[in-house]
């Protein structure tokens, strides 16, 4: 589960799994009696249907007068308003709850993702985290640094999208083995996926393994996958102003690699302002503007990388 979005949480399964599903008015208690909502004559929305105990009621919300619901039976006798049966049937999540799911989601997180780290280091394998907005460039960079690097160093790439092989497909056609994540609807891969992937490749036979993240500028800053270096791109067609509206990503960058340089004559694009956001959140952080796309300063990235990979 996405502590940002739930995104991992089905909720209409989640529903059913609890007996109580309401999807267009129509929706189904314990036992799978189904109910509905017509309204009367009066124009008000009514609905009758029978409990566990042996009884039945009828309810009307009038769309002029209180909305008050009530019924009588052998085993009890109350009264509902329309709020109070709303929380009744609907219980929402309590926040000290909730804290305790995500902090309890993110330690199995994080104790799988030293456990990634742990077969990185016994390889020797550099790897490194490619998160962005969707658009920024991860891919088209990738393709650059495999067509460059390919005759130097054996490289993985594990793609993470919601959908589709797509970027997988451009990866091995620029000359490097690529494993596909497709989320489905989770905005941002986990450790678990990531070790997943780990059994699709051979690390005894890689030397960078990149891992290009679902594109989001939220999520995957949150969640550690065993990466040596968390590296975010910045498109110059985003704005500079994402690295203030966007924190806890860019805070968390250890290269912040500025992308599609050469377009920043036609965008209303501060270059210098970006990098001095960047360094406001996090002073320690490297910048590298470039474009992949025409090679503007990619030997910048390639030594970077290099000189990483000798340190590993």
């Amino acid at each position: 589960m996405c502590k940002h979005c739930g995104c991992s949480i089905n909720l209409k399964d989640k529903a059913r799994n609890e007996g109580h599903l309401n999807v267009n008015a129509d929706h189904t208690h314990s036992k799978g009696d189904q109910i509905s909502y017509p309204l009367n004559s009066q124009n008000e929305d009514t609905h009758t249907h029978s409990h566990e105990d042996s009884h039945s009621h009828t309810h009307t919300n009038s769309q002029t007068q209180e909305n008050t619901r009530s019924h009588e039976d052998s085993l009890h006798s109350h009264s509902h308003s329309y709020k109070e049966l709303f929380e009744h049937a609907h219980p929402t999540l309590k926040e000290d709850k909730t804290i305790e799911v995500i902090g309890k989601i993110l330690s199995k997180n994080d104790t799988q993702a030293r456990h990634n780290k742990e077969h990185f280091d016994e390889n020797k394998v550099l790897c490194l985290n490619l998160m962005s907005s969707p658009g920024s460039g991860k891919t088209t960079l990738l393709e650059a640094t495999i067509k460059a690097l390919k005759e130097k160093f054996n490289i993985c790439v594990i793609e993470g999208d919601l959908e589709t092989e797509n970027d997988a497909k451009r990866v091995r056609e620029a000359g490097a083995k690529a494993y596909q994540i497709t989320t489905g609807q989770s905005c941002h891969l986990d450790a678990f996926m990531v070790h997943n992937a780990l059994h699709h490749l051979d690390l005894n036979d890689t030397d960078l393994l990149f891992i290009e993240n679902v594109g989001n500028l939220v999520c995957p800053a949150s969640y550690d996958l065993g990466e040596h270096l968390n590296v975010v791109l910045l498109s110059v067609t985003e704005g500079d102003d994402k690295p203030a509206k966007y924190p806890v990503m860019f805070r968390k960058a250890d290269l912040v690699v500025i992308s599609k340089a050469d377009l920043a004559p036609h965008f209303d694009f501060n270059t210098d302002k970006a990098i001095k956001e960047c360094k406001k959140l996090n002073p320690k952080v490297d910048v590298i503007v470039l474009d992949a796309k025409n090679g503007t300063n990619l030997d910048l990235w390639l030594r970077f990388l290099n000189l990483k990979k000798e340190l590993c």
